[in-house]
């Protein structure tokens, strides 16, 4: 990285020079020359001509008008979702995934949408013009008018946004640019947080939106620093569950909410918005729900999903009971086994416990205690549950079923996808009542209400 150097401006003609003189060479004023100093670091958008930085200033808030008009549609009803109801102007969204999992598939489609509002600009790193037309041509995408730079210089790029000005900048991947600035090798952390900056930097000056595809690990993270996520406004994480499904989350929102999940389907076409979301995590069955399933209701963002908690339970193998759980966490899993055990008499340390999700997705969500807790027992026991029955709870260590919240709203999915009964903290019309765990229990395996 370059360091800061000095120079010496004359305060009334504006003449700049390495060394400090007593009289300005140009106009012949004396003791005019000041010293400037050149910031390497500063984006190049708050430069002046001759390499000064523009000093920023505090502005009243009375006096900062209002932006109006600042979300524009990807045209893609579940990527609108996810950002909040589209895309923000003047906001830089970083979207990271594994390879191959559909990134820039997902962003070339939006760039397509995008055309008729404005210029857009595709900047491939890792993908030649000709692969990029390929992919257009192969989704059926009207993309004839979209910008195309093939280059990995972040001085190139800067070049082209200054000429076009495009309402959207697609960058695939920020891993691939660099700056000689910052040295020749792209990816580093210096590059990564210089280029960012930069691009970052041009976009907060105008109406326009700056789309990032990143690289992540093997533990799904995205590579390189945490500052990066910092420096964006958005972090879009794509994951996948089979070779068809993918789902898209936000794990950092300033323009929306985090909750909400885009749920996308992968085909000969490109990526498409799933119609059904609920049937995905539903298993249809034409025989006897097997033992060791449960049902819950749970909230993702503005959306209502039914999804199948399905438990096995087998003995310890080790010494110690171990919890092989992905989808729901390992924790919440041991805290609902001992309850079980500790208000129902249950065995379950000397037990392996596996849990799955039907369609893999992640639950985070309290209100699937309830079912957790029915499919483990259910598991146990080896005794299916009651078809066609959703639980909806929270389970306190002291064994009773807490309130969630937006009761009848689950009800009403769960009804309109053909459940019969109903398990609720709290009293509702059509529903079962139940306040412990117990009472849990004996209505659906003892009672069988």
């Amino acid at each position: 990285m370059a360091k800061k150097s000095v120079v010496y401006k004359c305060s009334k003609c504006g003449y700049t020079q390495p060394a400090w003189l007593g009289r300005c060479p140009e106009c012949g004023e004396w003791n005019s020359l000041e010293e400037c100093i050149l910031d390497s670091n500063a984006p190049k958008s708050s430069l002046k001509s001759d390499g000064t930085v523009l000093k920023a200033k505090p502005v009243s808030m009375q006096k900062v008008s209002q932006q109006s008009n600042s979300r524009i549609s990807t045209g893609n009803e579940e990527f609108d979702r996810v950002l909040g109801g589209g895309a923000t102007k003047r906001s830089a969204i970083l979207v990271g995934g594994e390879p191959g999992i559909g990134k820039s598939t997902l962003l070339l489609q939006a760039a397509a949408s995008l055309l008729p509002n404005g210029k857009i600009l595709y900047v491939s790193g890792e993908e030649s013009a000709g692969q990029i037309k390929s992919r257009a041509n192969r989704l059926n995408l009207e993309a004839g008018s979209l910008e195309i730079l093939c280059t990995m210089r972040l001085e190139d790029i800067l070049d082209a946004l200054d000429s076009l000005n495009p309402l959207v900048i697609i960058v695939d991947s920020i891993q691939t640019v660099y700056s000689v600035e910052a040295g020749l090798v792209p990816g580093t952390i210096t590059q990564l947080k210089y280029c960012s900056n930069e691009l970052i930097g041009w976009v907060k000056e105008r109406d326009s939106v700056l789309f990032m595809t990143a690289h992540v690990t093997k533990d799904g993270n995205i590579a390189g620093p945490k500052s990066l996520e910092h420096m964006v406004d958005t972090v879009l994480s794509f994951e996948r569950t089979s070779d068809e499904v993918r789902f898209l989350r936000a794990q950092k929102n300033r323009f929306g909410s985090v909750d909400e999940l885009g749920l996308f389907e992968m085909d000969e076409k490109g990526l498409k918005c799933v119609s059904d979301p609920s049937s995905l995590f539903i298993t249809r069955r034409k025989k006897e729900t097997p033992a060791g399933i449960a049902c819950a209701s749970v909230f993702e963002g503005s959306r209502v999903f039914i999804v199948e908690i399905q438990a096995l339970t087998v003995p310890a193998k080790a010494a110690v009971n171990r919890v092989y759980s992905e989808k729901i966490d390992s924790a919440r899993v041991s805290r609902v086994a001992a309850v079980l055990e500790k208000r129902l008499g249950i065995k379950f340390s000397d037990q392996d416990i596996y849990i799955n999700v039907a369609g893999g997705i992640r639950l985070s969500e309290s209100a699937i205690d309830g079912a957790l807790a029915a499919a483990l027992y259910s598991a146990r026991t080896d005794i299916s549950l009651p078809e066609k029955t959703a639980i909806v709870g929270e389970i306190s260590l002291a064994g009773e079923i807490r309130p969630v919240t937006k009761q009848k709203q689950r009800i009403k999915a769960a009804r309109d996808l053909g459940f019969q009964k109903f398990i609720v903290p709290e009293s509702e019309a059509g529903a079962t009542q139940v306040e412990t765990i117990k009472d849990l229990i004996k209505c659906l395996f003892v009672e069988r209400c």
